[in-house]
């Protein structure tokens, strides 16, 4: 009865969303009209691929993450669970792939019957919202096929994780990715999606499985996980509807805002609930008493599925911030911001360009590191001051550079662009790295208490020894990547390409600063899971990295042609030297930053090359030091025996060979 329910909710909350909304306009005479059938279907379709998503989600993480296992495999609640994934997300493909028909159908207002394969190819291969759908379509079939071809919780969890990647395409490029200022409108949303898609999906899930012996402790690890997506939710949320309402008045005089005021009623409800479950429901559950965990949890997934129906119709519903407005400017339009004025040291500090994907990236690590310290020093134990301060002082620099001044200016700007790759690919992996955060997270972490159950430690544990950590920390495969980047990116039209894409441009930063930490984690980490490289070897590495980067820099002083042409005529300020004149300051801003870094992380290697050898001259003479008390010959006595003996077998053949 609950499936029907779900779905009466969230079919009912959708029509009326859209009717509320002003989506279900009446067509104006003379205009294109794709027909009743888009017009219905569409929203429609949508909300089943999100209800499938959803589940999908749900399913797949509650398999690998939340449920005990079977040594390596799956339970067989989790094995039921990942059938159930495998069904879903091939529907949710079917429903991606028709959307991507009934979109084109909406955009050109023909009904579907009367558009040609070849108009919705086109649409699929060359428009970023069908090339979106394309792609989710085709990472849903992924996730069906992990689903279905073993039974083990790393596979599980790889299906999960790729299906929460499959998730978030269609958010950047719907209203966020149309919207002014979309650095925030467009991360909030995928953060928004995100955490709903956990939150719901794993409400869902739990249901699945409601006659398990371990419903009681796996309900408990979801609770921890839904208080932290509905923080998430309820921050990106809010941050997405500033962005589209524009002002706090528009929440009552306008009609999306009625919507979105729905929603936060909806998000409230869910909320008491959650709290209601924390303190009444799961203490009932682990008494032996599910019986109001399920209703509570049957009456909460009924809300929620409403909520998905409010989603869907704000998402066809227009808002009062035009997305795409008639009379934009078209840089606005591009960037995302208007154009900045010639950058002042007030300007790079004053002028912030916030972005909610690093702003939750960093401040969850500052808090997860902090909180890690205090249950250390609970327990008893020292952490070193120094690590701290330097992890903390790499978030701040990582959260400067992503979300002030210099931010806006790097999308303008070759020369800010180029400051911001050198601190992002050196200053702050250095920092990081110093901050040893997986010895810290090791020895902090607590073990679950039932051992079938795998825990944040042990996946970190299963990560670090696993075959793609092994043949990443290579030092050759390490310094490849660092160096590689830097060649690749400029030297081609790779660079454009990001800039132009809010989803491109993320995923250079993150690439900024995963390939600088995983260089200097190879050469100056002290943290468990890297290969251990003898020291002379590692100094070798860091010189051609050191020569590389140099090579790199003196290379781009030399180019005479402008890089990402495409993107910088179109962005490039009045008040600013040539194209090629900048070119050649962020050329030397790439020559000359890395001395200083790179000196220091030369003195970190050859201290630890040092205390390395007086580690091991210590344990040479405790060595000693034990064979002389007890009497018994050592390695270095060994040793010794060993250079006289061959010592000895030269002589004797020297006077072999005498005549």
């Amino acid at each position: 009865m609950v499936p029907i329910a779900a779905a009466v909710s969230a079919g009912a909350a959708l029509l009326i969303a859209l009717r509320a909304g002003g989506a279900l306009a009446v067509a104006i005479p003379g205009l294109p009209d794709p027909g009743p059938l888009t017009t219905w279907a569409l929203p429609l379709v949508r909300l089943l691929s999100d209800a499938l998503a959803t589940l999908t989600v749900g399913m797949l993480v509650t398999a690998a993450f939340l449920l005990p296992g079977n040594g390596p495999s799956v339970s067989p609640h989790g094995w039921l669970l990942l059938r159930r994934a495998g069904a879903l997300s091939l529907g949710w493909a079917a429903a991606a792939l028709t959307l991507i028909v009934l979109t084109v159908s909406d955009l050109l207002g023909l009904p579907p019957q009367r558009l040609s394969t070849a108009v919705v190819v086109s649409f699929a291969s060359s428009i970023s919202q069908g090339r979106a759908l394309l792609l989710q379509a085709g990472l849903a079939l992924t996730v069906a096929i992990l689903a279905r071809v073993g039974v083990s919780r790393g596979l599980a969890a790889a299906a999960a994780v790729l299906a929460l990647i499959a998730v978030t395409p269609p958010a950047f490029t719907g209203h966020a990715a149309g919207a002014g200022n979309h650095q925030i409108a467009v991360s909030s949303l995928v953060l928004h999606v995100l955490a709903a898609a956990l939150w719901i999906g794993g409400l869902a899930a739990l249901l699945a499985v409601r006659r398990s012996r371990h419903l009681a402790d796996t309900a408990g690890r979801y609770s921890r996980l839904a208080l932290g997506c509905f923080t998430a939710v309820a921050i990106s949320g809010l941050a997405n509807a500033a962005v589209r309402l524009g002002t706090v008045d528009q929440l009552w005089q306008s009609r999306y805002g009625w919507l979105v005021a729905g929603k936060l009623v909806a998000l409230v409800i869910l909320g008491v609930a959650g709290a209601a479950h924390r303190s009444r429901t799961l203490p009932a559950l682990h008494a032996g008493k599910p019986g109001a965990f399920r209703r509570l949890a049957a009456g909460e997934l009924i809300v929620f599925a409403a909520t998905l129906g409010l989603a869907v119709a704000l998402s066809r519903s227009p808002t009062p911030v035009a997305t795409n407005p008639a009379d934009a400017e078209p840089l606005t339009e591009l960037l995302g911001f208007s154009m900045p004025a010639a950058p002042t040291p007030g300007n790079l500090l004053g002028q912030p360009l916030p972005d909610l994907f690093f702003l939750t990236v960093t401040a969850g690590a500052a808090a997860a590191y902090l909180a890690g310290v205090r249950r250390l020093r609970r327990a008893g134990h020292r952490w070193p001051i120094a690590r701290t301060a330097s992890w903390l002082a790499g978030l701040l620099v990582l959260a400067a550079f992503t979300g002030l001044g210099v931010a806006r200016y790097a999308y303008v700007l070759f020369s800010a662009h180029m400051a911001q790759h050198m601190v992002l690919s050196m200053l702050v992996p250095i920092l990081l790295v110093g901050g040893a955060p997986v010895t810290l997270a090791l020895r902090a972490l607590r073990r679950p208490a039932d051992p079938q159950v795998r825990g944040a430690r042990e996946w970190l544990m299963l990560a670090l020894h696993s075959r793609p950590t092994k043949l990443l920390t290579h030092p050759l495969v390490a310094l490849g990547i660092y160096t590689g980047s830097l060649f690749g990116l400029y030297f081609n039209d790779l660079l454009g390409a990001l800039m132009r894409s809010h989803l491109g441009h993320l995923a250079m930063l993150v690439h900024f600063v995963a390939s600088g930490y995983l260089l200097f984690w190879v050469l100056i980490g002290v943290d468990p899971g890297r290969r251990r490289i003898p020291h002379p070897i590692l100094v070798l590495i860091h010189l051609a990295a050191m020569m590389a980067h140099g090579f790199f820099g003196l290379v781009l002083m030399q180019t005479t042609t402008v890089i990402a042409p495409d993107w910088y005529i179109s962005v490039h300020p009045a008040w600013a030297s040539s194209l090629l004149v900048d070119q050649k300051l962020g050329a030397g801003i790439a020559w000359a930053f890395g001395e200083i870094p790179a000196a220091a992380v030369m003195i970190l290697l050859v201290r630890q090359w040092i205390r390395a050898d007086q580690r091991e001259q210590a344990r040479l003479d405790r060595a000693a030091d034990r064979a002389e008390a007890t009497g018994e010959e050592d390695e270095l006595t060994h040793y010794n025996a060993f250079l006289a003996a061959a010592r000895q077998a030269g002589q004797d053949q020297d006077r072999g060979q005498r005549p």
